[in-house]
């Protein structure tokens, strides 16, 4: 678990943040946003800034189950770990890793294109009196800066109406615009489990820094060979380049 929440902390916070101008309007704007929002929805908001590394939390009536201060507060942290301590530890190893691969969606995307999309997902939480609840979670990256970096991220914490039935979390991805899920961390989980034997050690050998040529005189098969698993990785980890593979494989633990 450890090794997950400080792979989420160092991706977040050790981004190349450059200063924009009107940096001070936009934060102060998506404050009024969440305290509007918290009056109306009686939920729990957080707007995480990963640049100075802080979080402002707002909540509702709803907020009060779980201890957290009502209106308002601000930590000095990106992640909100008076809540996090209070979400079940299966679920937020889950929840961290729906973030990872959310972060690496919306690394792909244009920056104007992301608040298009948020991921939902169903943990459970222990309240004031130790019950547990189930807890629906949404998270969106609201602000980016003009290289990528994100910058604002905004939480979102409500009840889950009536019974929840599905496996896990059922994180997702989902496109608010029509609905769709793009991305199912359920069957991400899955396929990131299907590398064949000789896959999983040519991506252990990545890992290691070795060379296709290094890797193939050592494992005994043709360079080819070893390109052909390198593509076949990436697809299956449905990342990018091997580099991504490495990253996605040491955090859901495959090498």
């Amino acid at each position: 678990m450890e090794q997950i929440t400080d792979k989420l902390v160092s991706t977040l916070i050790r981004q190349d943040f450059c200063m924009r101008e009107e940096e001070e309007y936009v934060l102060e704007s998506y404050k009024r946003y969440a305290e509007s929002y918290v009056r109306l929805d009686n939920s729990l908001v957080i707007i995480s800034d990963f640049r100075t590394n802080r979080s402002y939390l707002y909540a509702g009536r709803f907020g009060e189950m779980f201890g957290v201060p009502v209106p308002n507060v601000s930590i000095n942290s990106a992640f909100e770990d008076c809540i996090f301590s209070q979400i079940h530890p299966d679920d937020l190893k889950e929840r961290h890793l729906l973030e990872l691969d959310y972060f690496r969606y919306q690394k792909g995307i244009p920056v104007v294109e992301r608040n298009r999309y948020n991921t939902v997902c169903h943990v459970r939480m222990k309240d004031v009196d130790g019950v547990w609840r189930r807890v629906t979670h949404r998270t969106c990256y609201a602000a980016s800066y003009s290289n990528g970096s994100v910058w604002l991220a905004l939480c979102f914490y409500a009840p889950t109406a009536g019974p929840y039935t599905c496996p896990g979390i059922g994180g997702r991805v989902v496109d608010n615009t029509t609905g769709e899920v793009l991305q199912d961390r359920t069957s991400f989980r899955k396929c990131s489990f299907v590398l064949s034997r000789r896959e999983t050690e040519v991506l252990q050998r990545i890992a290691q820094g070795r060379s296709s040529k290094d890797i193939a005189d050592e494992l005994h098969i043709a360079v080819y060979t070893v390109y052909r698993h390198r593509q076949n990785i990436i697809r299956k980890l449905q990342v990018a380049n091997t580099t991504e593979a490495v990253q996605a494989a040491l955090v859901v633990g495959l090498i």
